[in-house]
């Protein structure tokens, strides 16, 4: 019967020769994302941070970069 509605748009099930039902294709439509705002964003920062500076992510790289030499010293 899926197979069916696949190809069909609805089908119609008897019995005795009287329908009993009547099936149709529904496709589920998803959400949608609602687009990043970046004033929200900031509020929330400041809600969740207050007005420190987070600079993790300055750490970790400077970390990751040690080993690396990205510039020549003369």
């Amino acid at each position: 019967m899926e197979k069916s509605l696949q190809i069909e748009h609805e089908l119609l099930v008897t019995r005795d020769g009287q329908p009993v039902a009547k099936l149709v294709r529904v496709t589920e439509t998803k959400a949608k994302r609602k687009r990043w705002n970046p004033e929200a964003h900031k509020r929330w920062l400041k809600k969740v941070w207050g007005n420190k500076q987070v600079r993790l992510v300055d750490k970790y790289l400077q970390a990751d970069r040690e080993d690396r030499k990205l510039f020549d010293a003369r």
